[in-house]
């Protein structure tokens, strides 16, 4: 187990080199994570036990336990009432009664450890797609200035070369910035689709789930209906066919414990909060990422909190001459280099940009 926790423990390892932002990393690192601990913990026996025990009389155990996790148990969800008075257990009793009652089926739990995991390289896409764009481009341009132990010499030459960068790629980089902000859309897509995607996983059960979990807790002991019961019931019904002696087939009604419904029901209790929380998150860091696009002032007020050692003349300057994928490229040096260091190269820089213009205006 732990074997396979260290194939994604580079995911908690610090980046040298900052790339993208906080929100982002929410979703390719925090819920990756989480996602592939859950997928984990559900196929540990050593924590749960089987998966599934059931009882039948005439009918080998071993043998019962494979049919039922195979070909699904059932419970009739109409039938939840008070237990060892009306029902022995929510959702256990016949379906053979006076009235038509609705029969659920429960698969869901042979796929529940390769979902999640199918949801973690989802999250992880976006991430993909932006490191693949990128291509190394902020690592290569931070030249080391984000290291302690840098020469005078050495800053002062790899400022330069900094500065002669933008001079040459300015007006150039947008399409850079733009990629960037395709996949932090990708993200919030990505959260909203999961959100339904587990839904549709669970019959339909997700999209309140967590709601319903919350109002399961503030009512009367009496009155309450365990939610988490109806969508992950511990204790189900099987019914094994065989033939008999005679050639006629016997039906051998069986109870089952799912001992995984218990790491389940709290997995997705979880899971509703966290993509609740994350496409609300998702959703504010689009609106201000459209602001940013659209509020070239806004770029100002930014680049001159990022900067805020430097003279806000040279910040002005910048961010006139500068379109919107040179100030986020300009922004996410900001976050890699050491502040000092990031002065002098908006004073540089904000020297290149007015002596070339001059030159042009000759």
């Amino acid at each position: 187990m732990f074997d396979v926790f260290g194939s994604v423990k580079g995911l908690l390892k610090l980046d040298a080199v900052c790339i993208d932002n906080n929100v982002f990393r929410l979703h390719y690192k925090a819920t990756v994570i989480i996602l592939i601990a859950f997928s984990l913990l559900v196929t540990s026996r050593q924590y749960i036990g089987d998966p599934i025990d059931c009882i039948v009389d005439e009918i080998p155990l071993n043998v019962m336990d494979t049919y039922c996790w195979i070909y699904s148990t059932f419970t009739i969800p109409n039938r939840v009432g008070i237990i060892g008075k009306d029902v022995v257990h929510p959702g256990v009793a016949s379906p053979q009664s006076d009235r038509d009652e609705e029969v659920k089926y429960h698969k869901y739990y042979q796929w529940v450890c390769f979902t999640l995991f199918f949801q973690a390289i989802l999250f992880y896409v976006p991430r993909y797609l932006w490191k693949t764009w990128e291509g190394g481009r902020i690592k290569m341009l931070v030249l080391d200035l984000n290291c302690p132990v840098v020469t005078d010499d050495c800053k002062s030459e790899r400022r330069k070369l900094l500065v002669e960068y933008f001079a040459t790629n300015l007006h150039t980089q947008n399409f850079y910035a733009f990629r960037f902000f395709l996949c932090e859309v990708l993200n919030f897509i990505n959260v909203i689709g999961q959100i339904y995607f587990v839904d549709f996983f669970l019959d339909g059960e997700f999209s309140t789930y967590g709601s319903d979990v919350l109002k399961f807790t503030e009512m009367e002991p009496e009155q309450r209906i365990d939610p988490m019961s109806k969508v992950f019931p511990k204790v189900t019904k099987c019914t094994f066919h065989k033939y008999g002696a005679s050639g006629t087939v016997q039906k051998f009604d069986g109870l089952c414990v799912l001992p995984l419904n218990i790491v389940n029901e709290k997995i997705y209790v979880f899971l509703w909060f966290w993509f609740i929380f994350l496409s609300i998150l998702s959703g504010l860091s689009l609106t201000y990422r459209a602001a940013v696009v659209a509020g070239p002032k806004l770029r100002l007020l930014l680049l001159r909190a990022r900067s805020r050692l430097s003279p806000k003349d040279q910040i002005e300057i910048i961010s006139e001459k500068c379109q919107i994928g040179d100030w986020f490229i300009l922004y996410q040096l900001g976050k890699n280099i050491d502040p000092l260091i990031y002065k002098q190269l908006i004073a540089e820089l904000a020297s290149k940009l007015t002596g070339k213009e001059g030159l042009q205006n000759v």
